[in-house]
């Protein structure tokens, strides 16, 4: 059986860092791809960024590149996504998703994902 668990949301003010943290149960994170997601209130779930573990493969949603490195480690069993200078707009919950058996790359799109956390706040304040 698949879990998932998000951690590491939290309040902080604009321009401030959390560090996401998925952890996985179940699954073989080197044949997968991990999402990321957010989902502002009265706003449709959007996508941050995704990593196939297996290759190495990486993307992001423009509004967070160059701001949310995410990683991955293989012996945790956990990918990290690295928030650095959070804004007002990144507030929402977010949400880790898994892919089994990926292919070469990963894309950012919701129905792509099998399996999803329950989601951590995140809240930035001007």
């Amino acid at each position: 059986q698949v879990h998932i668990v998000e951690s590491g949301g939290g309040l902080v003010d604009s321009g401030g860092s959390l560090r996401l943290s998925c952890a996985f149960s179940g699954i073989r994170l080197d044949y997968s791809a991990i999402g990321w997601f957010r989902q502002a209130p009265g706003k449709e779930r959007e996508a941050v960024s995704c990593i196939n573990v297996r290759y190495g493969m990486i993307r992001y949603t423009d509004a967070v590149k160059g701001r949310f490195p995410i990683s991955r480690d293989n012996a945790e069993n956990t990918v990290t996504l690295q928030m650095n200078n959070l804004k007002p707009e990144d507030t929402g919950v977010y949400y880790c998703a898994h892919q089994n058996l990926p292919g070469f790359s990963c894309a950012i799109v919701p129905g792509n994902y099998n399996n999803w956390g329950q989601g951590t706040q995140v809240t930035v304040s001007s």
